[in-house]
């Protein structure tokens, strides 16, 4: 008897893009992951997902949908959804939400053929930077903090002056000072560089976020509550969470990135994201449970506390349902973005946190991704007629 062909689809997170011209968000995820489905005997398709960059969680899962019914064929093909950041929340609505997303699709099939989520740093239970990129410098930032990760997997490396500025911008913000002027002349750099075509590109990549920013509201540590209580987990679907943390910024994580003054002015930008997000309110968090206790302190030594993240998202936030792995990186060294440059094709950091996150750790991780989905496909899915009973 054949084997089913299973379809994975990676989900971009908050102002995520799937390909920009030749740049894509999970460039190093998808080869990395067929390659280990296929050594545990899955036949796979993973299709990298192209969503709104901010807008609802429920219009980025109504997107998601509109492109598994694309892909996929009719049929019982086995189908997974792989979550980064916020595409998480996309993962989880469209399970919940089903049907209702849209009547023109058929999404009630769709969905009793998803066996598993899998979120990678998934802010569940929100994070404090939504909260500090809704004012209007913050919104600015943020803009030009997407711009920067595009440019640096164009490029390699920003322009150190870019750096610089980026970082006393999150200082600035904290001490409530104007800051306008130098986050348009560090935007204005940045985007002279590309070429003409790839600048278009980006523009209608931004016109998109200026009109639609949801996601931001519902990002809010205060707001995911209401989620959750919308968006729980449904019979006959596996749940699996990939947590984070990045090293507290101090004189070690100094040191560790290196002595040259690029990865110093990468280190303060880093600095200044972690300092933001550590005021998660500790009443807005999970009590794992005893498996995921056991989870975090097997790697960590110790259960992070309220202020640990990876740098955008608060550590004890990404935990949802099984935890897969446990990693010490950034927000985006999960994703690739690391500094590895000699490997083909090549990795490149966008901020330095000093955790030492390599090629190994990141082959490890999507390894133990597809070990999650590989896991009891034949049970997940004889439970799955359940799910909208």
């Amino acid at each position: 008897m054949a084997r089913p062909r299973h379809y994975v689809f990676l989900v971009p997170g908050f102002f995520g893009f799937a390909n920009l011209g030749d740049l894509k968000y999970f460039a190093h995820v998808r080869e990395l992951l067929l390659a280990a489905l296929a050594r545990q005997g899955i036949d796979a398709v993973v299709v990298n997902v192209k969503t709104w960059p901010t807008s609802s969680v429920r219009r980025r899962a109504h997107r998601l949908l509109e492109q598994i019914a694309e892909v996929t064929p009719e049929g019982d093909e086995p189908i997974h959804l792989v979550g980064h950041s916020s595409g998480g929340l996309d993962c989880r609505h469209l399970v919940v939400a089903g049907a209702s997303l849209a009547t023109e699709l058929p999404a009630e099939a769709i969905g009793q053929r998803i066996r598993s989520v899998t979120t990678v740093a998934t802010p569940h239970y929100g994070t404090p930077l939504a909260s500090f990129f809704m004012t209007v410098p913050g919104a600015r930032l943020l803009k030009l903090l997407s711009l920067s990760m595009i440019y640096s997997l164009r490029y390699g490396r920003l322009p150190i002056s870019a750096l610089l500025q980026m970082a006393g911008v999150l200082v600035k913000l904290d001490r409530q000072v104007s800051t306008d002027d130098p986050m348009d002349q560090v935007y204005d750099q940045l985007l002279g560089d590309f070429s003409a075509e790839r600048q278009r590109e980006i523009r209608e990549f931004f016109r998109e976020v200026n009109q639609d920013q949801s996601l931001i509201q519902q990002l809010v540590p205060a707001a995911m509550g209401t989620f959750n209580a919308h968006n729980r987990d449904v019979p006959g679907v596996r749940y699996g969470s990939v947590v984070a943390r990045a090293r507290s910024p101090g004189v070690g994580t100094t040191v560790s990135a290196g002595l040259s003054a690029y990865s110093q002015a990468s280190h303060a930008l880093y600095a200044g994201l972690w300092a933001a997000t550590s005021r998660m309110p500790n009443d807005r968090l999970p009590l794992p449970n005893a498996a995921q206790v056991h989870a975090l302190t097997a790697s960590f030594g110790t259960l992070p506390e309220s202020q640990h993240s990876d740098g955008f998202v608060p550590t004890l936030s990404q935990i949802w349902g099984e935890v897969i792995h446990v990693a010490h990186a950034d927000h985006h060294d999960l994703i690739g973005h690391f500094d590895d440059p000699t490997h083909d094709p090549p990795h490149y950091d966008w901020i330095t946190c000093g955790s030492g996150f390599k090629r190994p750790q990141f082959e490890v991780l999507w390894g133990q991704v597809a070990r999650f989905i590989a896991a009891d496909a034949a049970g997940a899915q004889s439970e799955a007629e359940v799910r909208y009973a």
